[in-house]
């Protein structure tokens, strides 16, 4: 069955998404280490069609503190590749989009999980499983001017719902999909590095917007680690998310996001203390600004965001979590498209986790981080990282965490 379905999703690779007008094509050459492929790639975007190629690595050490010391080479492969299919074949208002991403490194001995011990995590993109698989490989159509996007396919929720680009650029999970709804479901939300069978739709009247998303409540096959399975059992359940916003529109690339979203799964959660069923369901909150914006439009200067969510306190080790952090495109003169930030997570460890599991009552993550454009097709990143109480236990000592990512547009 897997092969199956990897044949079919990689036939439909040559049908997927990214909308561009002939005055936006990339300059390959410049851009990417293959270039244009002898001109392919300038004849499918003409067509309509768009294909990246991206890989990153994580060098990752931690020098104090946590479970123990030690160094370890993260690595995730990309293929993502869209078609506007009004240009390919003439259906107004229609997308596809697919994504394929390949695990690597020392997956066989996870970074944090073996060394750091963090709730949060500390690499966006360990998973603990060296694996290739789909993401997300789904169909889009938008009608009134737009107004109105339906979307049904393999679909990641990380994609559209609880999302701040500001916070982007960090490495440690949280400012991804956050840390409390990161531990919910009976195998994680529909995230990197698995989507679900899904249904979105979103609406937008002005400065406002209204999105929500009926996922299958259980991506993949929990059986099995390795490849793409859309596994549809009556007990899955389902997971609903809808998220309200303001999105103002702004002068000089300016951000500009305050949002509400609420998330609910059908199959029930159980309680930690009795084994009772209980409800899954959560809310969060998030806004994020331009504080300070440099002249031209270019949209350099200092942004920040701030989020919060809440599950059931009963159910999982941590009732809430919170974000805030800060970044800054453009501090340094002459280096227009490097980028600096510094954010912070706290998850707090609810009444009845910290009483069952005699934990601490938070762990808190800091990330200092510098991402240098060296190249046009080559970025490079370290991170410092401060782990403080990692994974909410009293035994573990704070720990440290030094690195450096490798982003290579192929």
């Amino acid at each position: 069955m897997r092969n199956q379905l990897t044949k079919v999703l990689f036939a439909a690779c040559v049908l997927a998404v990214s909308s561009a007008s002939a005055e936006d094509k990339p300059d390959w050459k410049t851009d990417t280490i293959s270039g244009g492929w002898g001109g392919v790639r300038s004849s499918l975007f003409d067509k309509g069609v768009t294909i990246d190629l991206s890989h990153k690595s994580d060098y990752l050490s931690n020098t104090s503190g946590g479970l123990q010391t030690g160094s370890v080479w993260l690595a995730n492969t990309e293929a993502a590749i869209g078609v506007d299919l009004n240009k390919h074949i003439g259906w107004a208002g229609a997308s596809a989009f697919i994504q394929y991403h390949v695990q690597h490194g020392n997956q066989t001995k996870d970074f944090n999980g073996s060394y750091v011990g963090s709730f949060a995590g500390v690499s966006n993109i360990e998973t603990g499983n060296n694996a290739a698989q789909f993401w997300q490989a789904w169909l889009q159509k938008n009608v009134a001017d737009d107004a109105l996007s339906v979307l049904f396919g393999l679909y990641a929720v990380d994609s559209e719902f609880y999302v701040t680009d500001t916070s982007g650029l960090f490495i440690q999970p949280p400012y991804g999909m956050s840390a409390e709804m990161a531990q919910t479901g009976q195998n994680g939300p529909p995230v990197f590095p698995m989507g679900a069978l899904g249904l979105r739709v979103k609406y937008t009247a002005g400065d406002y917007y209204v999105q929500a998303a009926l996922t299958d409540g259980v991506p993949g096959d929990p059986a099995k680690a390795h490849g793409t399975y859309i596994k549809l059992d009556k007990t899955d359940g389902t997971l609903t998310m809808v998220e309200m916003g303001y999105t103002p529109a702004g002068s000089d690339e300016s951000i500009s996001k305050t949002s509400l979203g609420l998330w609910n799964y059908t199959a029930a959660a159980t309680d930690m203390e009795t084994g009772e069923a209980r409800s899954d369901q959560g809310l969060y909150v998030l806004a994020e600004r331009t504080l300070m914006a440099e002249q031209g439009g270019s949209g350099q200067g200092l942004s920040g965001f701030v989020r919060y969510g809440v599950v059931n306190k009963d159910v999982y080790p941590a009732d809430w979590s919170g974000s805030i952090g800060v970044h800054y495109l453009g501090l340094i003169s002459g280096r227009d498209d490097d980028e600096v930030g510094l954010a912070v997570t706290s998850s707090h460890a609810s009444d009845k986790y910290q009483r069952l599991a005699g934990s601490d009552s938070s762990e808190t993550v800091i990330e200092l981080t510098y991402r240098a454009q060296v190249l046009p097709w080559l970025a490079v990143q370290p991170t410092l990282q401060r782990i403080m109480n990692p994974g909410m236990d009293k035994a573990v000592d704070d720990a440290s965490v030094i690195g450096v990512r490798v982003e290579l547009a192929i």
